[in-house]
């Protein structure tokens, strides 16, 4: 059986920056995603972008509510 290390980054901190500045990519800054971050930076930028972005933060809101959301070493953001 496989064990899955656990990142140091709280889930709560990870959960905040979803909600009030997720479709900037702050969640994924905080989570060391950088090129992901970026990219949902540049696509709030535009309309279409923004609906995409938005879809995308949804998304990343509920794995980190239910304890699937990764670090940019694949360790699972878990800890409140």
């Amino acid at each position: 059986m496989k064990k899955t290390k656990t990142s140091k980054k709280s889930r709560t901190a990870a959960l905040l920056f979803s909600l009030f500045l997720g479709a900037f990519g702050a969640h994924r800054f905080y989570a060391g995603k950088t090129g992901s971050a970026i990219a949902m930076l540049i696509l709030t930028i535009t309309i279409i972008g923004a609906i995409v972005s938005s879809i995308w933060t949804f998304i990343d809101f509920i794995m980190i509510i239910a304890g699937s959301f990764k670090d940019s070493e694949g360790k699972i953001i878990k800890n409140w």
